[in-house]
């Protein structure tokens, strides 16, 4: 029987581990984990579920905003009504024409998203007015630490419920979507006061401190795409979601192409070498090298890996980079089309099933 998750939120998300959450924390009751370390944090759902289970969580990630969303989840030492008045002020606070209507705001065009200069919008701009009103508001306020991070948490989550996107920043949909033309209204997000003492980093993994531990680590990389026709400045997390990092930072960063994308999202080398799509002098992969050294060097006894068939590694050589980490303790396929799960605990038992597009598998390791 699979647990029952604890309730989580995030924005919309590409390769969201929404629906894994209650195979992980199964996975993690296995094993003897105090503490856990969630090392592609993203949105930050699985150390959410993981600290709201009683485990002391390490949450990171390379992008800002993931960052945010720790400090707001994590950190909060605050009765979670203390912040209603801070939410009820940014609420009231009058729209103005700023940076991000000018770049961002569309006109309703009577259905279209597409306006007169011929680009689509992710927001109508009532919506661009109140985020630069409120953005504005919360650099006034001089807000650091959690404050700051639940004002910009709230500010994103309902940025993500009146957008006009397919999910990323990458593309938006030609005629406005319902929820477009409702007004933009930040909620208090749903924190508590954790007792656990959590840890937020914003770091590449293979760059995180050597005297950070955990018992468990939790593995989410994002493997790359198999489509070599795709330019890899398109398929990384820092393109797809870079609105978010502009809300967090407030940096009005110099912009290109048709959806306004920030510069430093533009270069063809990926960011992570974990989104890295070419290959070494031999041949491999650079970012399954990066999977085995990562594996090799995380320092926790047990970990779960996640893997999606649709990524860059090919399940051979994953299969050959968990045999020199660790031994597998079990391996979970989760099929959301016949919506099944299934267990094996030997390798070749997983390798059989691979070849079918789009398979989710999480793998209990032992180091």
């Amino acid at each position: 029987m699979v647990l029952d998750a604890p309730p989580t939120e995030g924005i919309k998300y590409a390769g969201s581990k929404l629906k894994l959450i209650p195979h992980i924390l199964q996975l993690a009751k296995r094993v003897d984990a105090k503490t856990v370390l969630d090392a592609f944090a993203g949105t930050t759902r699985v150390s959410q579920a993981f600290a709201k289970s009683g485990y002391q969580v390490i949450c990171n990630d390379i992008a800002v905003w993931s960052e945010v969303f720790g400090a707001c989840y994590l950190l909060n030492t605050k009765k979670p009504s203390d912040y209603q008045p801070l939410i009820d002020h940014l609420n009231a606070v009058p729209p103005v024409d700023g940076w991000f209507t000018h770049f961002y705001g569309g006109q309703p065009n009577g259905g279209s998203a597409v306006q007169q200069d011929g680009l689509k919008k992710p927001w109508q701009i009532h919506n661009t007015r109140k985020l630069d009103g409120i953005r504005q508001e919360i650099e006034n306020l001089g807000l650091e630490g959690v404050d700051k991070a639940i004002a910009l948490t709230s500010l994103i989550l309902a940025l993500d419920q009146v957008d006009n996107t397919m999910g990323h920043f990458a593309s938006y949909l030609r005629e406005w979507s319902p929820r477009s033309y409702n007004d933009l209204t930040l909620k208090l997000p749903n924190i508590s006061i954790l007792r656990q003492n959590h840890q937020v980093f914003r770091q590449d993994i293979l760059a995180l401190p050597a005297h950070v531990s955990a018992d468990l680590a939790y593995l989410d990389p994002p493997y790359g795409s198999n489509n070599d026709k795709m330019p890899p400045s398109r398929v990384r997390y820092a393109s797809y979601y870079h609105l978010w990092t502009t809300v967090c930072l407030f940096d009005k960063p110099k912009l290109f192409g048709k959806v306004s994308r920030r510069k430093d999202t533009s270069d063809t080398i990926a960011a992570s070498i974990f989104e890295e799509f070419r290959t070494d002098k031999d041949g491999k992969h650079l970012a399954v090298r990066a999977i085995e050294q990562l594996l090799k060097g995380i320092n926790a006894r047990w970990i779960i890996l996640s893997y999606s068939s649709g990524g860059r590694a090919t399940a051979e050589e994953l299969d050959t980079v968990i045999s020199r980490a660790g031994k597998i303790l079990e391996v979970v396929e989760i099929d959301y089309k016949r919506n099944v799960m299934s267990g094996m605990k030997w390798t070749n038992e997983w390798l059989r099933d691979v070849e079918q597009p789009n398979r989710e598998f999480l793998f209990l390791i032992e180091k």
